[in-house]
């Protein structure tokens, strides 16, 4: 099952935000696939639908995320200041997240003028990809369906406190928690195979087994977290890590930390290999997870275009290898599993999803 949605899709460059983040990306992975897959019950191994078909689908009048399902993740002060009545706190909170304003007070990145929307009505686009990602969740788990993916999404850097990374609000533990709290999973793993660490994810989650869960598994209830990430470059580059928090992010491990250095590509796919086998380990005996989130992050291609990710080239074939493994690691142990789209930047950013979707497509011919 796909979900794909343009009205949730941001088009950065109508709120004068200047990243190489290609609007039609998600339209361009669909086309590509072909009508087979377009269709609701084509050659893929599901349907493709839009939130309302997904809604229509899983028999709900809506999906959305709302200031209840923030606020168990976010501290209260945070989410004050989203939902404020003054629209220059949203704003703050914006341009901090998305890294608008430079140290030197300058824009960066960002070209109020050429705005045609203002900068607060992307709130809206991302608590839509919130409800994308939840809804992803939701089909797995209560339908025939055990894969999907959502094509949009991946906030996966925000904060207890703030945004980072381009993330307002970290979409991944807030779709996983509200999956909790309505008994639809207990336990919930993250595989998050984006190129940047996912740091906001690490410290939610810690945050979270402090003040709700001191023991993994005490109460049967508990998120599970894997990265793959740089080892170097945002958030572990030396000017971050020199101003880091101890205690916070981006200092706290995941559960299963796999940092790969400059170099390091041929190794990729078993260190991968060996993780997933590690974070199965950390379960109790017997015990598996009731749904797997996987952030599906293109930014380690060799061909992506955003500057930070460039400490990590992995090659298309390597990409699809990577998501194949997962794949097959979540279906052999029948694990239904939810991937989110994820970090991608610029005009190749559609080819890893789109090629790992077309190989499972091929499967199901």
């Amino acid at each position: 099952m796909i979900i794909f949605d343009d009205t949730v899709v941001s088009v950065f460059s109508e709120y004068g935000i200047m990243l190489p983040i290609e609007a039609g990306r998600a339209r361009k992975i669909v086309d590509e696939l072909g009508p087979g897959i377009a269709s609701r019950h084509g050659r893929f191994p599901g349907p493709v639908l839009d939130i309302e078909q997904t809604l229509s689908v899983l028999g709900r009048t809506d999906g959305v995320i709302n200031r209840s399902d923030i606020e168990r993740v976010h501290s209260a002060a945070y989410v004050n200041a989203l939902f404020s009545d003054n629209p220059d706190s949203l704003l703050r909170e914006l341009l901090n997240a998305y890294e608008l304003i430079g140290v030197d007070g300058k824009p960066n990145r960002y070209e109020p003028d050429k705005a045609v929307k203002p900068l607060s009505a992307l709130f809206d686009k991302i608590l839509a990809q919130c409800a994308g990602s939840y809804l992803a969740c939701v089909a797995v788990l209560t339908t025939e369906q055990r894969f999907c993916y959502f094509l949009a999404g991946g906030n996966h850097h925000a904060r207890y406190d703030t945004g980072a990374g381009f993330c307002l609000v970290n979409e991944i533990i807030i779709a996983a928690r509200k999956l909790q709290v309505e008994d639809g999973a207990r336990i919930v793993w993250i595989i998050d195979v984006d190129v940047h660490k996912g740091c906001g994810s690490a410290e939610l989650v810690s945050f979270i087994r402090s003040g709700l869960n001191p023991a993994p598994f005490e109460t049967g209830r508990d998120i599970l977290t894997l990265s793959v990430h740089m080892a170097r470059g945002w958030p572990l580059d030396a000017e971050t890590l020199r101003n880091a928090v101890p205690g916070r992010a981006p200092l706290l491990p995941s559960d299963v930390e796999i940092p790969v250095d400059e170099g390091e590509e041929p190794f990729y796919i078993s260190l991968l290999e060996d993780g997933l086998h590690r974070l199965e380990r950390l379960m109790p005996p017997g015990a598996k997870p009731d749904i797997a989130i996987v952030v599906d992050g293109a930014d380690p291609y060799e061909h992506d275009e955003l500057l930070s990710s460039a400490l990590m080239r992995l090659s298309l074939g390597q990409c699809v290898q990577r998501d194949m493994l997962i794949y097959n690691f979540l279906r052999s142990r029948n694990i239904p599993s939810a991937w989110i789209m994820a970090g991608g930047y610029g005009e190749r950013a559609w080819e890893p999803p789109c090629r790992f979707l077309q190989t499972l497509g091929r499967r199901f011919t």
